[in-house]
């Protein structure tokens, strides 16, 4: 392969930090947030639910106006890094005062988590577009960016790990019997620390790879060109699924463990075990998957997770152990797809410039935050109207029957649900194996002559003649 660009270990921990600084977010919202604004901040559960499908739908209409900002970008270090340093500092400090509760009366805490809401998701999107489209400039390989992202989600679930192993004593140590005040200084100290984690990802990475023109053309024009992208359409609309999925799950662990299983003792345990699994599984991902064809082995992971998971639903709650074993084996299997996930916007962006001539690296991964938010919304939502819909008592331990039903299909078969209809999906999608190599065979050939031709020069260089950040 002519497009073979190695990555050291250095360039894919430091691309990894800054997924790790996201995770603080990203995990917290998954596992405590549903969590936090019904139980802790006061809102009721079907209001929650409205307000996570309203805000991430509202913002997640500003996505590709920022993915078409990253794509116009110019800078001396580069097009994707600057955007760390900018919205490092606004990442933490909006993590933090999302878990602040205010005193106000019923109208005022529900603009109040509106507003903090709204600004978390859309600093969310401003560093991490930029972040998930960085691959692109790192290296040309795509085997490489399989392990490049298997490093990220490694490092991403490390984060994970650190906001499920610490959050809690943290809440409950700096709060003393205040869970107001415990998670607002808790969710500080977590911001403080994805400040510092994004700012070592910009040190240690570099961009290596920076397209010429790219600004030609205007905004509503490079959609209509990725509209027009069947490869683009099917990824979109996968990760949709996916990630209401994988929300409507992670949002329902805590009522699971703490309702259906009687055990709110071992919340930790079972979310910690969990996701050293998922560790595991995104780490090995590359060994294990990249021999074969991805699209296949994306089928076939996926029937295999559905079939584990899916089971839990039908295990009575005395089958503790059993329900533990299940869910570390669901976890690594899943995760071992992940890398290959946001792989497959990394070639839907290879595929349009091989299609058109446009490389649109902001603008497609800025379509995958879209697809996160419309995942989080959905699923969030999903777990607040179904909750409020049977009549869910916060903090009653002695729930109903129909209820514990409902939270066990939102664990178990709501979800597996929705990975069926993934791998159904798969079989349209058309970007194997061999044609990812052989569409980064054709760019890598098609850059040599266009260099031959222009002579132009390093990326290094030809930024520097940008000194704006």
């Amino acid at each position: 392969m002519t497009t073979v660009s190695v990555l050291t270990t250095r360039d894919k921990i430091g691309y990894g930090l800054g997924d790790m600084a996201s995770a603080l977010v990203w995990q917290t919202a998954t596992l405590f947030l549903a969590y936090f604004y019904t139980d802790v901040f006061g809102l009721s559960a079907a209001v929650m639910g409205t307000m996570f499908l309203v805000v991430r739908a509202l913002d997640a209409c500003l996505d590709p106006c920022i993915g078409a900002m990253v794509d116009r970008t110019r800078t001396r270090y580069g097009r994707f890094r600057p955007w760390l340093l900018w919205f490092a500092i606004p990442f933490g400090v909006s993590c933090m005062i999302t878990f602040y509760v205010p005193d106000l009366g019923t109208t005022g805490k529900t603009l109040y988590a509106c507003a903090t809401y709204a600004l978390l998701s859309v600093v969310y999107s401003a560093i991490n577009v930029p972040y998930c489209a960085m691959p692109g400039a790192l290296t040309l390989d795509p085997r490489e960016r399989h392990s490049l992202q298997s490093w990220r989600f490694a490092l991403s679930f490390v984060g994970g790990l650190v906001v499920t192993v610490i959050a809690l004593p943290l809440v409950a140590w700096l709060g003393q019997g205040n869970a107001q005040k415990g998670y607002f200084f808790a969710m500080g100290l977590m911001g403080l620390l994805g400040v510092a984690l994004f700012f070592c990802c910009f040190a240690m990475t570099r961009e290596r790879y920076s397209p010429r023109n790219d600004s030609s053309g205007s905004i509503w024009g490079d959609i209509k060109l990725l509209v027009a992208n069947s490869q683009w359409r099917i990824v979109f609309v996968f990760n949709i699924l996916l990630l209401t999925a994988v929300v409507t799950r992670g949002s329902a662990t805590l009522y699971y463990v703490k309702y259906v299983l009687l055990r709110p003792e071992l919340v930790f345990a079972f979310i910690v075990s969990g996701m050293v699994a998922s560790m595991l599984g995104a780490l090995l991902s590359e060994r294990l998957l990249g021999r074969f064809d991805r699209v296949r082995s994306y089928q076939w992971t996926i029937l295999c997770f559905v079939a584990i998971g899916g089971s839990i639903f039908f295990l009575p709650p005395t089958a503790l152990w059993l329900i533990f074993a299940l869910n570390l084996i669901f976890s690594f299997i899943q995760n071992l797809t992940t890398p290959l996930q946001w792989s497959m916007f990394s070639d839907v962006v290879d595929y349009e410039e091989q299609r058109t001539g446009r490389r649109l690296d902001g603008l497609v991964f800025s379509s995958a935050l879209f697809a996160i938010k419309m995942g989080l919304a959905l699923g969030g939502a999903v777990v607040g109207w179904v909750l409020g819909m049977v009549d869910y008592l916060p903090n009653t331990l002695q729930q109903t029957p129909l209820v514990l039903t409902t939270i066990n299909g939102l664990f178990t078969l709501i979800p597996a649900a929705l990975f069926l209809s993934m791998a159904l999906l798969l079989c349209f999608y058309q970007l194997n194996s061999r044609r990812v190599a052989d569409i980064a065979d054709l760019l890598a050939a098609r850059r040599q002559t266009d260099a031959e031709t222009a002579s132009p020069l390093p990326v290094t260089q030809e930024l520097t003649h940008d000194r704006n950040l």
